[in-house]
């Protein structure tokens, strides 16, 4: 064996025992693997034998299973959760029906990619038999030596896949593919990985090159695809997706309709009923009547009058035996003592509470019994001492902690019955939870409460002249059972006194109780049948109960068959797991004997998997002694209590027959019987004939309580006196539960009496024998076919869990997505269950639950051991771990989405219409539909006339630190001019290129270069601390504009020489570099005029936000109406100052930082964005300071100062900054407007004075630099809400605020004089209606000249900048903005006192993603997905192949990664009616940002497919 050096066989019994019961804790969970080395290390050492030169052995974890007495423990394992779901249990047919369902599929070969985890994450759930290579969780260069593999290749997957049993052979790609692919070629390598170290390229991130506009940009990524349908070669993530691609290709969904009508509203895709459905075809059910329940002369009156007698009479007659923690009795309380205890009780309740013994409690109020399972004794007393005080008992589970599951849900429940009083034992009392001056906690969501100790020797013994009043039973409450609803709402079933009494009567009619019979009790004896057989109906017949605690149970599983031998009981209460358990621990008893039994009631036989329990318990205790026909199923609920029971039978009757169903056919809510398909089927046993004096019926269990006919399936409802009367407190909820009134198919009521919904759904069958096959609370309707949760269960659970997850932790619920239900499994995960097996075990149950019930499951998640929230009976708190789910609160270690398999309710995807419709039919159908052709202008620009004013230009950084006036620019600029012809050798028209940070010589040096008749360049600096990402951008512009020389200073010209730089870049090919930081004092001989205003000024390079680096030519011409253009809409005098906050290298920040002042002679207060990270409130004090009118700013600026001193606003006021000289601050982007971040400033800023009409933005292109600015005069900027579902079919529609589906949409700002807007149809360039999203086309004497490229492509020039349009005013050139928006008359005025007609820019069109037909913007998606989740700090989104990526950064801790899987999938889904293919988890930061603050989405697309993104978790959805 595998415990060297111990002689297993010579072990004594009850050490063999004791290690039978640590192993059956392992495997349960109950102890960690720690724990139980320890233990059995323990029980093991006086058992060692000394073999010679050895020390001890360890024993080690449990025997191999190739030991056969091990592989015997293992296949029965029993299951142990407790509480509401402990009814889960092995069948042997199942279990061979589930392997054959998966022997198919992997006849299939379906491949499932694995998902990519990074080994920090692995890190969190301890893998006992393998160590990682590096625990210090540094980079994964310091591998050991011991790993032969070089550190490059070191993959965080090399030591998880030696799975656990130490074969590291086992190749990792095919272990992650679907099993049975040994015979089909070898499959590709999955989880091979790049040739290059994941940690090394941690700076490359954010910049990679950008692409160079003018390639193509195929031409540009062939380097990178190689393979024919596009998969990069050594990119691990693109093989899974390409392997993901594969799975799809066989559709699950049903073939969709052919075409989809545009104007029609976009409807949920109702799935096809299939005309094979099997439909109810018998006729409608007739109601069943129980027995007539007899009438017994000495039946007692009240159940408080059936203890008096007995307590009076039979004073000495046994009425508990309670049992110690191993298992032997501890006390037996006769019924004289419960009799005089409880009278104690009841007058100590009544008369000796309050101060000065006034009375507290009086008949009818509420009190809460709180009692551990272990001590049954004083919760009897307690019991029944307020029956006698006329008090209503509530007892509830004992708390344990402060964030108990559900606590707050039992605190609801208190507050709904009005408790303010709780009764527990001493020492159940110092148990609970304190307060550190030693009261009792506050529980979460409790009523304040006084609590009771209700011990002997605290209770008053009464005076000789009292006795308890005791009334004829009535309708008052007697007490209140808890029931907790699916929802997690714990709700309180109030029980009349008649109703107590008549359930007592038929119970003991039904299981024909005589007196002075023995009873064993394994249940709860706090509510349903332990309390009903155990506490109530055992006293009304004088039964002796001996009750076996849960925590016996655990210790002992036989002890209740030991007890039953030893007093020869009648009668026990067990369920299902009891069963398991006791055969589990069998083997070990020889003598026991059963034969006594003449009833043995399964409280949980109502649950269609309790018949493979009941059967093989039989078989193995028959030779004991079991009679067949003792054993007798139930089903019971809270509020109709017992709904039937088997009768104990006669020896030697025949057993009644089982039903056959098929699933399919439940699944659809019909009873057939199953014939074809033997994997599908279900046995269910029955639970007997109706209670005595019963009436029972079968109703539709949704809509009105329709009577069902005889093949249907539905919910049982129960008349008769003896059942629950109302949920406490809540008569809304009462009514649609205790108040039911059948009706017939017509719909008219079957009779006047109310039935009572048990919650259980199924059938009658023949000879009026009920069968139950679930209950409302398991119910899952998916695409309007219901499953069973429990059948869920059973058949992950088929799937060989053992290695994987632990048997009784494994929970089954629906979450709503997409209009219709979603099935989800949580399960407890192993902690020494590879990644491997998981993924493997995840993968198979999908294909079982799949071939078996026919559905899709949305998500599998394994979450670490012991953290799933638990019930007080050691059960899974299913409300509480949904919530957990929904919430992103589960922390899962292991996750697997499948929406494609299981969402099918998706509209139809949309075709589009052929273009080429004629201009005639689109001007007809504009004008029939009476919508007006979408152009706008700004107002004329008048004459240019040139100026030369003198201005001041100023640089801050917190103090000034220059200022120069124009007379001191012009001087400087020409020294600049002087050197550049001197030292640069430079000839007229050359490009040179400006490299400084932002500042004053930035402004001399531009001006110094068109003195000396060359064309300006303005690049942005590389980063000094990360030349490895900037300056390949910067070589890359130098090289495109073939710059003949650079002008920088000193500092950046030794960077550019370094040594740090030589790694990056070839530093020998620089053009000539000169250095303006000491200039001789020279003038240039003359100083150079252009002969025409159409030559270059200057040229403008940006990288566009799908990663092109593109430079415009900007002629003299353009600059001058520009300039003109920005001072008429801005009002831009020579007295005014402005405060810039912008980079000032490219745009419309280059133009106001460096042209705009100059042409206006305005002052210009210069802050470089730079500065704000070190001094955040820079900018807003300026403005202050100098009582600033007009600012300019971008978004990264105003999103440092939101999320930066937003919250300071109090401190900033105190220190004096005021912004109520601000009247505009406008926002300047290429972009839509950030509504949100615009409006969040304001709010925020609000407090300082800032007026909320203040902020608005504006809008350039690449093509023409400024196209809207908000200015000074017109209108405030106009805010629409357009339909979401519209503008995905390039529709405008206008709903309102708070629409659903609704997107909100601010004006980009006031169209600037001279400029022509007109929205055009991209594909056939037809102008388009208002009511239609196209593209912006412009038409503006300040457009760029064109594009500066390396290969000049005149195709792209021409189509770009002087393009015409198809139809309507074929002669204007116009330039294509390539943005997407809409142009709306608003019903405000203009300064011309025409209605203003506003800009919308929704987005760019090379952006958009082309989905199902429809047309997305990223952005919409990604505000979906970072409301997600609070730890979603960013996130992007980019198509490959058809599959749509989701990126997002985690800004929590590394254990919430697979929490965003579920949450990012369930809003994309909902929200944009699209399946999420790959869900990627990165660090803060990872997502490339260009200069002005926009995503660089194709760069992120780019890294993710070479994987250099060093991912936290890829998910790859199903």
């Amino acid at each position: 064996m595998a415990d060297r050096g111990v002689d297993m066989s010579a072990l004594p019994k009850e050490v063999k025992d004791q290690l039978a019961e640590l192993d059956l804790e392992l495997s349960e969970g109950d102890i960690t693997q720690k724990g139980y080395e320890k233990k059995r290390t323990k029980l093991l050492l006086p058992f060692y034998v000394q073999t010679p030169g050895n020390k001890l052995t360890s024993p080690l974890a449990p025997p191999p299973s190739s030991s056969s007495r091990y592989r015997e423990h293992r296949s029965r394992r029993p299951h142990r959760s407790g509480g509401t779901r402990d009814d889960r249990y092995r069948s042997d047919i199942h279990t061979e029906a589930v392997q054959a369902a998966l022997a198919k599929h992997k006849e299939e070969k379906m491949a499932l990619p694995m998902p990519t985890k990074r080994r920090s994450t692995y890190v969190q759930s301890p893998i006992n038999n393998c160590t990682p290579p590096d625990s210090s969780s540094g980079s994964e260069d310091e591998a050991p030596t011991s790993l032969l593999q070089p550190p490059s290749l070191q993959s965080p997957d090399s030591w998880i896949n030696r799975s656990v049993q130490g074969s590291s052979t086992s190749s990792s790609a095919s272990s992650t593919l679907s099993h049975g692919e040994e015979n089909s070629g070898p499959p590709p390598d999955v989880t091979a990985l790049a040739p290059q170290a994941r940690g090394s390229t941690q700076v490359d991130r954010p910049n990679n090159p950008p692409v160079v506009r003018g390639m193509s940009r195929g031409q540009s990524r062939s380097s990178m695809m190689e393979t024919a349908d596009g998969v990069p070669v050594n990119s691990r993530v693109s093989t899974k997706i390409q392997q993901l691609l594969n799975t799809l290709k066989r559709p699950k969904r049903p073939p969709l309709s052919e075409f989809f009508m545009d104007d029609q509203e976009e409807i949920v895709e109702v799935p096809q009923v299939d005309p094979n459905t099997p439909r109810p075809e018998g006729r409608q059910i007739i109601p069943v009547k129980g027995e007539p329940l007899g009438v017994v002369s000495n039946w007692p009156p009240a159940l408080q009058a059936a203890l008096a007698r007995w307590g009076a009479t039979q004073g000495k007659s046994p009425a508990l035996t309670a049992l110690d923690i191993t298992g032997k009795p501890l006390y037996t309380l006769t019924y004289g003592k419960l009799w005089s205890r409880s009278v104690k009780l009841a007058y100590t309740l009544l008369n000796k509470l309050g101060p000065k013994n006034e009375q507290i409690l009086k008949p009818g109020d509420r009190v809460a019994l709180v009692y551990p399972n272990s001590d049954p004794g004083m919760f009897w007393v307690a019991f029944y001492g307020c029956l006698l005080a006329e008090v209503i008992p509530v007892p509830i589970e004992v708390p344990l902690s402060r964030k108990d599951a559900g606590s707050s849900q039992v605190g609801f429940l208190l507050g709904s019955c009005g408790v303010g009083l709780a009764l527990t034992s001493e020492i159940c009392l110092k148990g609970l939870p304190k307060t550190p001056t030693g009261e009792i906690l506050q529980f979460k969501g409790w009523p304040r409460l006084k609590w009771v100790v209700t011990d002997s020797k605290y209770l008053t013994k009464p005076g000789k002249d009292w006795q308890p009043h005791i009334p004829t039973a009535n309708t008052e409450p007697a007490y209140i059972e808890y029931k907790a609803s699916k929802e997690g709402t714990v709700m309180g079933v109030a029980v009349a006194k008649v109703a107590m009494l008549t359930h007592c009567q038929a119970l003991t009619q039904a299981c024909n109780y005589c007196e002075g019979e023995t009873l064993v009790n394994v249940l709860d004896f706090k509510k349903d049948m332990g309390l009903w057989h155990g506490v109530l109906t055992s006293v009304m017949n004088r039964i002796h109960t001996i009750s076996v605690p849960y925590a016996v149970m655990k210790a002992c599983p036989l002890s209740w068959v030991q007890r039953v031998h030893i007093h020869k009981a009648r009668v026990a209460l067990v369920k299902c797991r009891d069963l398991h358990w006791a055969m589990m621990a069998h083997r070990d008893q020889r003598d026991t004997s059963l034969a006594s039994l003449r009833m043995l009631v399964v409280a949980d036989g109502a649950n269609p998997w309790s018949v493979s329990s009941c059967d093989a318990f039989l078989n193995m205790f028959q030779s004991h002694g079991l009679k067949p026909e003792a054993i007798c199923p139930c089903a019971t609920s809270p509020e109709a209590m017992t709904v039937a029971i088997r009768r104990p039978g006669v020896p030697g009757t025949p057993l009644p027959a089982r039903a056959i169903l098929s699933m399919g056919g439940l699944s659809h809510g019909v009873i057939r019987v199953n014939t074809e398909d033997k994997n599908s089927a279900l046995t269910v046993q029955d639970v007997g004939h109706v209670m005595p004096g019963a009436l029972m019926c079968i109703v539709k269990p949704d809509g009105p309580p329709q009577l069902c006919k005889t093949d249907e399936i539905g919910e049982i409802v129960v008349n008769s006196r003896a059942g629950g009367n109302m949920y406490y407190g809540l008569p809304g909820v009462t009514k649609n539960t205790f108040e039911v009134i059948p009706v017939n198919a017509l719909g008219a009521p079957i009779g006047e009496i109310p039935f009572v919904r048990s919650g259980l759904l199924g059938f009658v069958g023949p000879g009026s024998l009920i069968f139950v096959v679930g209950k409302n609370e398991g119910l899952l309707m998916v695409s309007g076919r219901r499953h069973n949760a429990d059948d869920l269960v059973a058949t992950a659970l088929a799937v060989e869990p053992v290695k994987t997850v632990y048997r009784g932790r494994i929970t089954v619920f629906s979450v709503t997505v997409f209009y219709d239900e979603r099935i989800v499994i949580v399960a407890e995960q192993r902690p020494d269950a590879s990644e491997e097996d998981s993924f493997q075990w995840m993968s198979r149950v999908l294909q079982a639950i799949d071939s078996i019930h026919q559905v899709g499951l949305y998500c599998l998640a394994l979450v670490p051991a012991n953290t799933l929230p638990k019930t007080p009976l050691g059960g899974i708190h299913i409300s509480e771990t949904k919530q957990h789910f929904l919430d992103g609160n589960l922390h899962p270690c292991n996750i697997l989405m499948c929406p494609h398999t299981c969402v099918t309710n998706l509209p139809k995807p949309r075709q589009k219409q052929p273009v080429g419709v004629g201009p005639a039919s689109i001007m007809v159908g504009n004008l029939v539909a009476g919508k007006r052709i979408a152009q706008a202008a700004g107002r004329d620009l008048g004459m240019i006339e040139d100026q030369d004013l003198v201005r001041k230009v100023a640089l801050y950084v917190g103090v000034a630190v220059c200022t120069a006036t124009c007379v001191q620019l012009h001087k400087r600029a020409e020294k600049i001019a002087a050197a550049l012809t001197e030292k640069g050798s430079i000839n007229t028209g050359d490009n040179v290129v400006l490299l400084y940070p932002p500042g004053i010589d930035l402004i001399a040096s531009f001006y110094g270069c068109l003195y000396a008749g060359c064309v300006p360049v303005t690049v942005r600096p590389p980063h000094p601390q990360n030349l490895a990402a900037t300056l390949p951008t910067v070589r890359m512009i130098i090289d495109v504009s073939k710059a003949a020389c650079i002008l920088t200073t000193q500092n950046l010209m030794r960077i550019l020489r370094s040594k740090e730089a030589a790694a990056t870049v070839n530093i020998k090919t620089w053009p000539t570099i000169v250095d303006t930081d000491d200039l001789p004092r020279r003038r240039p001989p003359t100083i150079y005029k252009p002969p025409t205003a159409e030559m270059i000024a200057y040229l403008d390079f940006s990288v566009s936000t799908t990663g092109m680096l593109t430079g415009v030519k900007i002629s003299h011409a353009a600059v001058s109406a520009l300039c003109r253009s920005i001072k008429l809409q801005c009002e831009l005098y020579s007295s005014r100052q402005i405060a810039i906050c912008l980079d000032p290298y490219c745009g419309l920040g280059f133009v106001l930082w460096c042209l705009a002042s100059v042409y206006s002679g305005h002052q210009s207060i210069l802050i470089p964005p730079l500065e704000l990270e070190s001094c955040l409130p820079l900018w807003l004090s300026t403005l202050s300071q100098y009582r600033i009118r007009d600012t300019f700013c971008s978004y990264s600026v105003m999103e440092l100062c939101t999320k930066g001193i937003g919250t300071q606003t109090e401190i900033l006021k105190s220190r004096g900054l005021n912004l109520s000289c601000v009247r505009s601050c406008v926002v300047i982007a290429e972009e839509r407007p950030r509504l949100a971040l615009t409006m969040s400033f304001s709010k925020l800023f609000k407090d300082l004075g800032l007026s909320p009409r203040a902020v608005s933005t504006a809008f350039g292109s690449r093509v023409n630099l400024a196209i809207c600015l908000q200015g000074t005069t017109g209108p405030d900027p106009s805010t629409v809400y357009v339909d979401m579902k519209s503008l995905r079919h390039d529709r405008v529609r206008l709903v309102e605020r708070g629409a659903p589906q609704s997107l909100p949409l601010m004006e980009s700002g006031k169209i600037l004089p001279g400029v022509r807007v007109i929205i055009v149809n991209p594909e056939t360039r037809g102008p388009l209606g208002d009511s239609h999203l196209g593209e912006i086309w412009i038409n503006s004497p300040h457009s760029a000249s064109g594009y500066y490229t390396i290969y000049g492509e005149e195709s792209l020039q021409a189509d770009h900048f002087n393009t015409k349009l198809s139809f309507g005013d074929p002669t204007t050139l116009w330039a294509r903005t390539g943005y997407l928006g809409f142009v709306k008359r608003t019903e405000l005025l203009d300064a011309a006192g025409d209605r203003h007609d506003a800009l919308f820019v929704v987005g760019s069109l090379d952006e958009t993603l082309e989905l199902r037909g429809l047309r997305y913007h990223p952005i919409d998606i990604e505000t979906s997905v970072s409301r997600a989740h609070r730890s979603i700090a960013e996130s992007a989104v980019f198509t490959w192949t058809n599959l749509l990526v989701v990126v997002a950064e985690l800004c929590g801790s590394e254990q919430d990664a697979l929490d965003l899987v579920p949450l990012v999938t369930n809003v994309v889904l909902e929200e944009h009616h699209l399946i999420v293919g790959v869900v990627v988890i990165v660090d803060p930061g990872v997502i490339p940002i260009n200069s002005r603050g926009e995503k660089q989405r194709m760069h992120l697309r780019d890294s993710f497919l070479a994987d250099q993104l060093d991912p936290i978790y890829v998910a790859y959805n199903m």
